[in-house]
């Protein structure tokens, strides 16, 4: 039953994306361009809100569905993979007018091409599962 849930979530999160247009080509180079805040301040929101959440779940001692407290706790910094990781992740962002997380959503919403971002996407996974040895940590 959690897995219906999660669908309908999934579902209705892709549905928000659309509506506010966070998931349109348009408005994603208009954000690279700089000639719009509606993506900046979708962003900058979005961070607002998760730090809340975060104080919040650390200040009251939230726990998860299993009963474990949720601590997230900080991750060191790694420079030059962050940096390297970053270039990636926006060179693909600029290529496909996409980030990862609303693909599925463009899917939903009739452009099919974004299969191809989808696959390439589970491609770049699985190449990096194979060079994580390899590659700055």
């Amino acid at each position: 039953m959690k897995h219906i849930y999660a669908l309908l979530l999934g579902v209705l999160f892709g549905g928000i994306l659309v509506k506010a247009e966070v998931v349109s080509w348009f408005r994603i180079q208009e954000m690279f361009w700089f000639q719009s805040f509606h993506m900046y301040g979708i962003i900058g929101s979005a961070i607002a809100v998760g730090a809340l959440s975060i104080w919040l779940m650390k200040r009251f001692g939230a726990k998860s569905l299993s009963g474990e407290f949720i601590n997230p706790s900080p991750k060191p910094l790694h420079k030059k993979a962050n940096l390297f990781g970053g270039i990636i992740f926006g060179l693909g962002w600029a290529l496909t007018g996409a980030c990862p997380g609303p693909l599925f959503a463009l899917v939903g919403s009739g452009y099919g091409i974004m299969l191809v971002a989808i696959l390439s996407a589970m491609l770049g996974v699985v190449a990096y599962g194979h060079l994580k040895d390899k590659l700055p940590h």
